[in-house]
């Protein structure tokens, strides 16, 4: 991909890391509630990113998605709808493999496009649990580096 960048989030970000959430959010998480997402939104620059080493993907001069690990766990990964599949997505987490090696995710069943992604990456099933604040079934992921 011509012209795309993977580098460290800046404060700069925070407005194209939102958007990024936000349209990625709307198609991938239909099932949350208005309030739900209201909160996760101020979560993301209150909580989430200061707590956290985020990457973006930048293309063009424009963050289209970003990265966020906690160690070695993805706690977010979104990407502008229409860069789905353009393997930015796949240089994101390359990215956390290359820094953390074995990774560990949690996706909402309910989330098949996000379901789709790690997946295809190699991320295997490791339990299923209960989400209290939304209901919904998470999925706990790994992704072993050594493919074990």
């Amino acid at each position: 991909m011509t012209n795309l960048s993977i580098r460290q989030y800046t404060s700069a970000d925070l407005s194209g890391v939102q958007i990024s959430w936000e349209n990625a959010s709307r198609i991938a998480h239909t099932f949350l509630s208005e309030e739900f997402l209201a909160q996760e939104r101020e979560n993301i620059k209150t909580i989430y990113i200061p707590n956290s080493d985020t990457w973006v993907a930048e293309l063009e001069g424009e963050v289209v998605g970003f990265l966020s690990l906690m160690g070695n766990e993805v706690g977010a990964i979104f990407l502008e709808p229409r860069c789905h599949g353009t393997g930015i997505g796949k240089a994101l987490m390359d990215k956390a493999q290359a820094i953390h090696g074995d990774l560990e995710v949690e996706v909402f069943e309910a989330n098949p496009i996000g379901r789709k992604f790690y997946d295809r990456y190699g991320f295997v099933l490791m339990e299923s649990k209960h989400h209290e604040e939304t209901g919904q079934t998470m999925l706990r992921l790994r992704f072993t580096a050594d493919g074990d």
